[in-house]
């Protein structure tokens, strides 16, 4: 195809993925009240627990269009992500022409592998956040009474599920990696100790949360998900060196 015509196609997937999203948009509009609440519960869990210990907060919002903004904006949200399948096919059908056959069925198992594990991450980062609005909340003074603006509460929930979605697509990259020949699973072997102190570190900078509790619930799935993908390194080593040797002739010098 001429460069104008990959144009062409660009444009018209792109377009039909924003109206997808926009009729998503549409539709959550009428299930704003559901999806408000589901929003507001982390943080309604965590104000109960703070009950006790006589700390006061009470959810705001700001601005005569705030309202309308917020309602907008999770709308959006929720169609941008419920419509992710459409338009994340439009993007995997415009790149699939330039694949091999090889790299599309890698590509294949990666896709259905991923998705369920960036839900997981976000299921996992949603059960979590209560604890850490509680903790954070928890440093107001007794005299005073925290004021959270709803939109910057929306930011921090939508950080943290992303935080923890992309979190858990970490060991889906180290194995293309693998498979592309620049990872070894015995390397990753050998760097075992400097990695758990990376994942760790990068729980705590990564989560928008300073408690500790928040920092296990990523770290430890994240350390889990790790030493699993290090065993199929390394089973795809294997194989790998497998097939370079029996491809050697007999009369040939071998890399070993």
């Amino acid at each position: 195809m001429a460069l104008s015509d990959h144009l062409r196609e660009l444009r018209a997937r792109v377009l039909k993925s924003a109206v997808v999203v926009l009729v998503g948009l549409i539709v959550a509009l009428f299930f704003y009240d559901q999806i408000f609440q589901l929003v507001l519960t982390p943080y309604e869990s965590a104000q109960r627990a703070l009950e006790g210990k006589e700390v006061n907060t009470q959810a705001t919002i700001a601005g005569v269009g705030g309202p309308l903004m917020l309602q907008l904006k999770l709308c959006g949200m929720v169609g941008l992500v419920a419509t992710s399948p459409f338009w994340l096919y439009q993007i995997w059908a415009f790149l699939l022409p330039g694949l091999h056959a090889r790299e599309r069925k890698w590509t294949r198992v990666f896709a259905a592998i991923a998705g369920p594990l960036f839900l997981c991450g976000v299921v996992l980062g949603y059960l979590t956040l209560p604890k850490g609005l509680e903790i954070l909340i928890g440093f107001t003074q007794v005299d005073l009474t925290n004021l959270v603006e709803f939109g910057d509460y929306l930011t921090f929930l939508i950080r943290t599920l992303l935080v923890f979605g992309i979190a858990f697509e970490i060991p889906v990259f180290v194995i293309l990696l693998n498979l592309a020949g620049v990872v070894r699973g015995a390397s990753l072997g050998a760097h075992r100790p400097w990695i758990v102190i990376g994942t760790f570190v990068f729980a705590a900078v990564a989560t928008p949360s300073t408690d500790p509790f928040t920092m296990l619930f990523l770290a430890i799935p994240m350390l889990i998900l790790f030493f699993v993908s290090e065993a199929i390194c390394r089973v795809l080593d294997r194989r790998r060196d497998r097939d370079e040797l029996a491809g050697i002739g007999d009369d040939e010098l071998s890399p070993l």
